[in-house]
């Protein structure tokens, strides 16, 4: 029953943004987090991670009026946007580099995107040291030396709230994300 619920709220949201613009951006503030975590997980670094993200929801923006209700979720079409944006970003650096872009035919994984954000949530909701720390290390890709500079504390201690950190999500993603987002944690973590 809360999935219609869900489902009937977003519709409103939706024929809201339709409607007047400026109403897009609770659909936006619902949606960022999921759209970021799949552009992110297929993106070489933040700073393209965030303008793939932005451009995705200028798209949706723009294209608001011809959204149609066909049995799937908003987030779908938004995922489906990124998607297409990450491709075309592909595209542009494989005609850059005179390569054929190998990425073309890749399918979209809407279970690895939620996934990703569902981690992404969750370490928004670590204690304030541990997230400042798996941010700099994961998303930032710093050092261990320069994170504990940046923060004022140890290599061990930048190693130890990292370490915590890391056991946490695990145990709050459950065993079964040690596979496909997990790994990104795990390989970095030394």
């Amino acid at each position: 029953m809360k999935g219609r619920e869900n489902e009937a709220d977003e519709r409103l949201l939706v024929e809201a943004a339709r409607r007047d613009p400026s109403r897009f951006a609770e659909l936006y503030e619902l949606h960022f987090t999921r759209v970021y975590a799949y552009v992110a997980r297929r993106t070489e670094n933040r700073q393209e991670a965030e303008d793939i993200t932005a451009e995705v929801f200028h798209r949706a923006l723009e294209k608001i009026g011809s959204f149609e209700w066909r049995g799937v979720p908003f987030a779908a079409w938004l995922l489906r946007i990124a998607s297409n944006a990450v491709a075309d970003k592909w595209e542009k650096a494989a005609r850059e580099r005179g390569n054929p872009s190998e990425e073309k035919g890749e399918e979209f994984d809407f279970d690895e995107a939620n996934e990703s954000a569902r981690l992404f949530g969750l370490v928004k909701e670590l204690p304030t040291d541990q997230r400042l720390v798996i941010e700099m290390r994961f998303a930032e890709e710093k050092g261990i030396r320069e994170i504990a500079e940046a923060i004022g504390r140890t290599e061990g201690a930048v190693k130890q709230l990292q370490f915590r950190a890391i056991r946490d999500l695990r145990l709050r993603m459950g065993r079964k994300s040690q596979g496909k987002t997990g790994k990104k944690l795990v390989k970095s973590n030394g």
